[in-house]
Formats: C-alpha cells, sequence, structure tokens
C-alpha cells in the first residue's frame, strides 16, 4: 500500500515548471498510489471560490478533476492558510474529499494526525489573531458571498500585508512551538503527527509523556520540491523528479 504527502505546492503563473511538474505527478506515479493527501496551500495566491478566473486556478481543478476520475484513485485534499475558503463546490468541482485540520488517519494500523501545520506555530501570536479572524465561518460565510471583484481585491490586499509582515518576524517565530506540538500529539494520543506550512522539510523526535513520537515537515515546492511516500518500506522524503524517474524504470 502506498500513501502520497504533499504541501504548499503554491503553484501559480509565475512558476509555470512546478505546474508542469504537478502535472506530471498527478498522471504518472501518483495514479499507482493507493491514496494522495494535499496538506494545504496548493494555491499560491488566496483561494477566493472556484468562480475565480485567475490562472492557474481552473486548469488545477481540471488536473485534480482528471486524476480523481482515474480508476482507484483517491485524492484527499486540506485546507491550508491559502486555501482557508475551499469550500465544498471546490470539493464538487475537483471530486476530492475535503478534511478540515486535525485529521486522524490510520496507518499500518497506527494513528497518525495530519495538519496543515500554521496552528502549531503559537509563538507568532499576531498570526494566530489573523487567522481565527480569517477562519470564522461567520467571515468565510460573507467573504464568499461578496461579489468577485470585490473578493479579488481583499485577497490581494491581504496577500501584500502578509507578505510585508513576514518579512520583519525570525524563523523561530514563525517555526513550530514545541510544547505545542507535544500537546497536541497527547491530546490525540498519537506518536506520529505530519504536517506542512513551515517549509523545513524533516523528521523530528518528540518526547512525549508516555514515550518517544515523530513529527515529520512536509517540503514546500518553490525549490526543492518534494513528496512524503509511505509505502511497504515506511516513510521517505524523495524529489517529485526523483519520484518520477524511479516509477519509470
Amino acid at each position: 500500500m502506498t500513501t502520497l504527502f504533499i504541501s504548499d505546492l503554491h503553484l501559480s503563473t509565475d512558476r509555470p515548471e512546478k505546474l508542469a511538474l504537478f502535472k506530471k505527478f498527478l498522471q504518472g506515479p501518483a495514479l499507482k498510489a493507493d491514496a494522495l493527501y494535499i496538506l494545504g496551500d496548493l494555491f499560491e495566491s488566496f483561494w477566493i471560490g472556484v468562480d475565480d478566473p485567475r490562472p492557474p486556478n481552473q486548469e488545477v481543478i481540471a488536473l485534480l478533476s482528471n486524476y480523481s476520475m482515474q480508476p482507484k484513485t483517491r485524492l484527499i485534499i486540506m485546507r491550508g492558510n491559502r486555501d482557508f475558503h475551499i469550500d465544498r463546490s471546490f470539493a464538487d468541482e475537483t471530486d476530492c474529499e475535503l478534511i478540515d485540520d486535525l485529521h486522524l488517519i490510520e496507518l499500518d494500523g497506527n494513528s497518525v494526525l495530519l495538519m496543515h501545520g500554521d496552528t502549531l506555530c503559537t509563538d507568532d501570536r499576531e498570526y494566530q489573531r489573523w487567522r481565527k479572524f480569517i477562519s470564522n465561518p461567520i467571515i468565510k460565510w460573507l467573504n464568499l458571498h461578496l461579489p468577485l471583484c470585490i473578493r479579488q481585491k481583499i485577497a490581494t490586499n491581504v496577500r501584500s500585508y502578509t507578505v510585508e509582515q513576514s518579512k520583519n518576524k525570525s524563523p523561530e517565530i514563525t517555526d513550530v512551538n514545541e510544547h505545542t506540538v507535544k500537546n497536541i500529539m497527547e491530546k490525540y494520543k498519537v506518536q506520529l503527527l505530519i504536517h506542512g506550512h513551515t517549509h523545513r522539510q524533516g523528521i523530528h523526535d518528540v518526547k512525549l509523556g508516555d514515550g518517544n513520537g515523530k513529527r515529520i515537515v512536509l517540503g514546500d515546492w518553490y525549490d526543492k520540491d518534494c513528496v512524503l511516500i509511505k509505502d511497504t518500506n515506511g516513510f521517505r522524503f524523495q524529489r517529485i523528479d526523483d519520484y518520477l524517474d524511479a516509477t519509470l524504470t
């Protein structure tokens, strides 16, 4: 059984090579996986609805829809901090399973906790206040009922603001808080947590009250695009190009 995990693709027209790579991935080895999880931030720009015609939105939707239509494929998507407003209409368009942040799955008989990862960055209090506001169900409902042109303007202004704010924050502030990680894993009684968001790919030990756990951080697709593969050999990271080449041999 093979399960794939990716996140933080940040697909945009500014990086057409990544969009092309994503297409090859979906039309190649991902077809043979038992499940493909995308744990947030599929798009570079803030997602404001399926009616937003700005590229590459429609192309990505078509790619995901075509993937879901193939025999035995299973596509599961989690919202990220760029995808707050992904809703049922997106799930219908792509035929994906839409899951909320903090989602439990079972792998090899063990519970695994999946997150986007931004709620683990509790030292960044300003961001957490903003996240609480923007993800409020009432705010989300209001946003999706605004005219498209207004939503586009709001998304552009918010993006400019967040980019400017992030320039002034230290790496320690924008990374996860280890105490928060420990509390979450103990609360959900798991020894393995998989998340993205921080773009700091790696596997970390976590000391839990009842033993040791692992935290796997997915990489982004800006430079070192990667996929986390879970198969009979365990977990491993692999560059997408390398994964594509390996499946052709």
